[in-house]
């Protein structure tokens, strides 16, 4: 692929349970220590821990009247979206908005709102419930509301593809991109769902750790005593543009997105088709138009949820196609299960790996699985070149998205 049709990403942000921006993310990411704690909004819950992002003041980081108008999943990837811009070096007041698009991923929108305004209506009556339910509560509005506040006018929408969503969006905005749609789109993923209706739904169906007593070790992707994720939140916004058009105004590119691939399981509801052989396609025909082959890649960001069925098809899966030289790590035993937003965090954090030459551990691996026949790095960080990685979002529905990302 050359840089008259590839896709630059030209700025990151990050708002996740490691702290609020790009750095701060990666650095607890590559610490290796899970951002898991008690949560006093689940306190009566049998499952009361949480990722959750840490002194975020939606007065002070996206706006005086932001309480009244955006509900918490629309206020993550305001911060998100502003700090990409930024780093991307383009000013909103200056740009073409109409050439400009909006995708971000979001598997549920805003939960807390209804959860809130439904707790209204059963206690207080109708009059009490708010007029801004609606605006707050669907997940369009996220789309909307990074429009008003950056200046685009071009395509604007969300996708919705349960976890996978994050990633299926930034896959979605690279075709935009290539169709000269857009010069330049935001994407990315948002999800805030840390709430006592969401974790009930997630501890019913037995994939939450119910390791309660000890947070921070819960969260345990591909070790031999995982038994369910954290549920987290977070957002992660992604800036592209076509490589050409960056490097004419001298941007810095941090890598490329060089490939999308995405396919349907068509097996069950919330278990992962067991030989992989969706998941197969998408990851070949991920590569296929990144132009690489499977033993070019160096890295993989698995989806790595830390449950027992889905990392183990996970691994076969990504055994059969890469073989044993591949460093695998999941972010998600730092970060815990971001759902909608979780690959678009992951594939921001997988660009940083390739920039900096750098596989991030898995937190709490003590003792892998002897039958995930993988290299996963545990520990500390890996230090290693990294010009091929992937980054895999899985979601309920059998829905997979596989990104594929080369150094600039």
């Amino acid at each position: 692929m050359t840089s008259g049709d590839s896709i630059a990403v030209t700025g990151l942000g990050l708002v996740t349970a490691a702290g609020i921006g790009t750095d701060v993310t990666w650095k607890g990411v590559c610490d290796g220590r899970s951002k898991a704690t008690k949560n006093p909004v689940l306190a009566d819950l049998p499952i009361d821990i949480s990722c959750t992002v840490p002194d975020l003041d939606p007065a002070r980081h996206v706006g005086p009247r932001s309480r009244l108008t955006h509900d918490r999943f629309i206020q993550l990837a305001i911060v998100a979206a502003r700090e990409a811009v930024a780093d991307s070096g383009l000013d909103p007041l200056t740009w073409d908005g109409a050439r400009v698009g909006v995708v971000i991923g979001c598997g549920l929108g805003g939960i807390t709102t209804l959860e809130t305004q439904h707790r209204r209506l059963l206690e207080k009556g109708p009059q009490a419930v708010s007029a801004l339910l609606l605006p707050m509560l669907v997940p369009n509005m996220v789309a909307g509301h990074l429009a008003m506040d950056l200046g685009t006018t071009g395509p604007n929408f969300v996708t919705a593809s349960a976890c996978a969503s994050g990633a299926t969006a930034i896959g979605t905005a690279a075709g935009l991109l290539r169709e000269g749609v857009c010069d330049v789109v935001l994407t990315g993923g948002t999800e805030a769902n840390v709430s006592p209706l969401m974790v009930t739904g997630f501890a019913q169906m037995g994939v939450l750790s119910r390791r309660v007593d000890d947070p921070t070790a819960a969260s345990r992707p591909f070790d031999a005593a995982r038994d369910g994720f954290v549920i987290g939140e977070g957002s992660g916004v992604l800036v592209l543009e076509r490589e050409a058009d960056a490097r004419a105004r001298r941007a810095p590119v941090r890598a490329r997105l060089a490939g999308y691939g995405a396919s349907a399981d068509a097996h069950h509801i919330t278990t992962p088709e067991p030989e992989g052989r969706s998941v197969r396609r998408a990851l070949r025909d991920a590569l296929a138009q990144a132009g690489v082959e499977a033993d070019e890649v160096r890295h993989v960001n698995a989806h790595g949820t830390a449950t027992r069925i889905n990392d183990a098809i996970e691994a076969r899966t990504l055994r059969a196609v890469f073989g044993d030289g591949v460093a695998v790590t999941s972010t998600k035993g730092v970060l815990g299960h971001t759902l909608g937003a979780a690959g678009a965090i992951e594939a921001a954090l997988t660009v940083l790996a390739v920039q900096h030459s750098t596989v991030p551990p898995t937190a709490n691996l003590e003792q892998q699985d002897p039958d995930l026949d993988l290299d996963v790095v545990s520990g500390t960080a890996r230090q290693t070149k990294v010009d091929v990685a992937v980054s895999n979002s899985f979601g309920f529905g059998g829905q997979n998205a596989v990104l594929v990302f080369t150094a600039a």
